[in-house]
């Protein structure tokens, strides 16, 4: 097994290509980057940024939990 396997073993276990599992990775990356400094404000001055993280984490548990990791990372669509 050549080193070519630990890029494609794991995204093709999820059913996404390289690319696509490093643009959906990159995209909880920033998110949870974000929930974080959130979480730092917080921290800092308790009466700000008082749902940010939860809301994002929330978020990001049904993006992961409902399939619906194909397209993360694209705009929100108007409902």
């Amino acid at each position: 097994m050549g080193i070519r396997r630990y890029f494609t073993e794991h995204p093709a276990s999820v059913g996404e290509s390289y690319g696509e599992h490093f643009r959906v990775a990159a995209h909880f990356a920033r998110e949870l980057t974000a929930a974080a400094a959130a979480c730092t404000v917080h921290a800092v001055v308790p009466s700000l940024c008082t749902t940010s993280a939860s809301t994002r984490i929330r978020r990001l548990h049904d993006q992961m939990t409902s399939g619906a990791r194909a397209v993360l990372g694209d705009p929100p669509r108007a409902a």
